[in-house]
Order: structure tokens, then sequence, then C-alpha cells
């Protein structure tokens, strides 16, 4: 059962917006005009989108280390056609399947700045942009004081090893134990499908290129108004973090949400989960305390920033998108 006061859980007003890195390959080279011919057209530059907001005395960023398309047949539960079908009626249908975001939110209160996930790091999709955002933001990777890793599937921890390296040197690393003592198993690795060696790999990389990784028990506070909030179900040790200050909150929920199919239904499940369950069970209670409480949320793989709050429409649970920009 999640234990959250309703003045920690609901979601106050944010502010502010920015823009401006580049998604990839750095910036298009200007090209020299030819004297009395007419300028070329200026190619657009890809943009890694920033998005701010302010929760008391912390500044949040929403980043994204890109996209990637899952195939309709990805959400047991329902028939690939019924998922086709329900993108389709929110327009968001792809050909390959339902866009996913790629979205990790930087904590900064002026003293330390905490880092929630590290993406897929070029393992799925278009991904691997989160270095060049936060280089945009003018934070590089050795500047992070602490990484918070939701769970340990590839998308959530990929940048972390990336090139079997230590990427964040100076970073204390948190994850539940129970999803570290999961990832690292063995026996569970060798009864894993193909689809979820490379996280089995990931997790054995990230153990052995941070060792001072701090393997945590339950809900907790990291730092005065950043707390662990226990989401089980997703994976063994799936956790979500909430930051809280001046009677304002939000919580990033990881991947309690997933695009098209939630919070409308939480008897649909995506293929990566292992206790559809107990995943189940823990949206069955999620969703309505949030929709109840008006929480405002963060949400991985949401439309980028990935900020919203769950309603309840007539009965029916919904995503509604933040009034979040330029707010007082």
């Amino acid at each position: 059962m999640v234990h959250m006061s309703r003045r920690s859980f609901a979601g106050g007003l944010p502010l502010g917006l920015i823009g401006g890195g580049l998604l990839a390959g750095g910036l298009t080279p200007a090209v020299a005009a030819t004297p009395g011919a007419p300028a070329a057209p200026a190619s657009p530059n890809p943009v890694t989108p920033l998005a701010q907001i302010r929760i008391g005395r912390f500044t949040v960023t929403a980043l994204t280390d890109g996209y990637a398309d899952m195939p309709y047949g990805y959400f047991p539960g329902r028939s690939p056609a019924e998922v086709e079908q329900a993108a389709a009626a929110q327009f968001t249908a792809r050909p390959s399947g339902v866009r996913f975001l790629f979205n990790q939110y930087l904590i900064d209160d002026g003293d330390r700045r905490i880092l929630i996930d590290t993406g897929a790091a070029g393992s799925i999709g278009q991904t691997g942009a989160l270095p060049q955002a936060l280089a945009a933001l003018g934070v590089p990777r050795d500047r992070i004081d602490a990484v918070i890793v939701t769970h340990m599937h590839q998308d959530h921890m990929g940048g972390l090893v990336l090139g079997g390296t230590n990427n964040y040197p100076n970073a204390e690393i948190y994850i539940d134990r129970r999803d570290v003592t999961y990832w690292t198993d063995p026996a569970k690795r060798n009864g894993a499908p193909d689809y979820l060696q490379t996280s089995f790999r990931m997790a054995d990389e990230v153990v052995r290129l941070y060792p001072k990784l701090q393997a945590i028990d339950g809900e907790r506070e990291i730092v005065p108004g950043v707390s662990i909030v226990d989401l089980t179900g997703h994976t063994p040790g799936h956790i979500g973090v909430r930051v809280a200050d001046a009677g304002r909150s939000l919580i990033m929920v990881s991947d309690m949400v997933f695009p098209v199919v939630h919070p409308g239904a939480t008897d649909v499940f995506f293929l990566f989960e292992q206790d559809r369950a107990a995943a189940q069970s823990m949206r069955d209670r999620f969703f309505p305390r949030a929709a109840s409480e008006g929480a405002l949320i963060a949400a991985t793989h949401m439309p980028f920033p990935g900020l919203g709050r769950i309603v309840n429409d007539r009965g029916e649970m919904r995503w509604q998108v933040a009034d979040w920009a330029l707010q007082d």
C-alpha cells in the first residue's frame, strides 16, 4: 500500500519553460552563399526540449533521451488491433507502434543535483540524447550528485553504463534492493526471455562499475524534500520519487502509466513487466488515489515533458495533460 499524505502527494502549480540543445549530431554547419545566388534554405536542427518547473525551492527540469515506437503486440491484455485502434482514436498511432518517449528529470535545489533515471542510451530506438540535453543545460554528467534509478530495465539505467564506463563518476546511485537482487540473480537471468537479457547484462555492469551503489529498502528520504515512493509491481523494486516543498509537490511515477492504454485500463500490461498481477494491483490502488487528490505526475513514457494528472471522467480514468507552463 502506498502511504502518502494529501499535502505531500497532491501537485502544485509549476512554472517556466525553456528550450534548446541538440538531439544528436551537433549544429548543422552554416553554408556560405555564392555571390549573386539565392541562399540555400536552412535545414532545421533537431532540438532537445528542456522544460523547467518549480516546486518550492526545487527546480525540476524535464529532459528526454529520445524515443522508440513499441509494437502494438507489446501490450498483453488487449489484442494488437485493439491497441492500434485506441492509438488511432487518440491520434497517436505510428506505423510501427505506440510512440514511447524516454523522459528523465533533474532535481536541483541549488546545492545538489539529482537525476531520475539515465535513459536507454541507444539500446532502444532513437535514444542516446540525454548527455546532449544535460550539456545544453550546462550540467555535465560529472556534476550530477545523485542518480535514482526507478527500476533496472535497460531504458532507465542504460546511460549509467554506456560504453562499459562509469558515466556519473561523482554521483551516489540509489536503486531499490529488490530490483538489485532480482536483476543480478543468475537463475532469473537464465530463465528470462531474450528481450530481457540486455537489462540483466546492464544490471551486472551497474553493480560492477558503481561499487558504492546504495541498495535501498522501502520508502525513505534521499535529501529533505526528495523521497522514495514504493510503486512495486512493474518490477519487484519499482519505485517513484516525490519532490515536495512549500505545500507543492510532484511525483515521478516512472512506468506506472503507459501511453494509449493507461490510465483507462489497469488490466493492460507491457511486455517487460514480470508480475502482471502485482502491476495491476498497484495501478488499481494508485490511479484512483491520484485522481482523488489531483496529484501532479511525471511519467517516463508519456509525451514530453510527461507531466499530467489522472482524472476521473464520469467513472472513466483518463490522462489530463498538465496546464503547467508559465503558471504563477
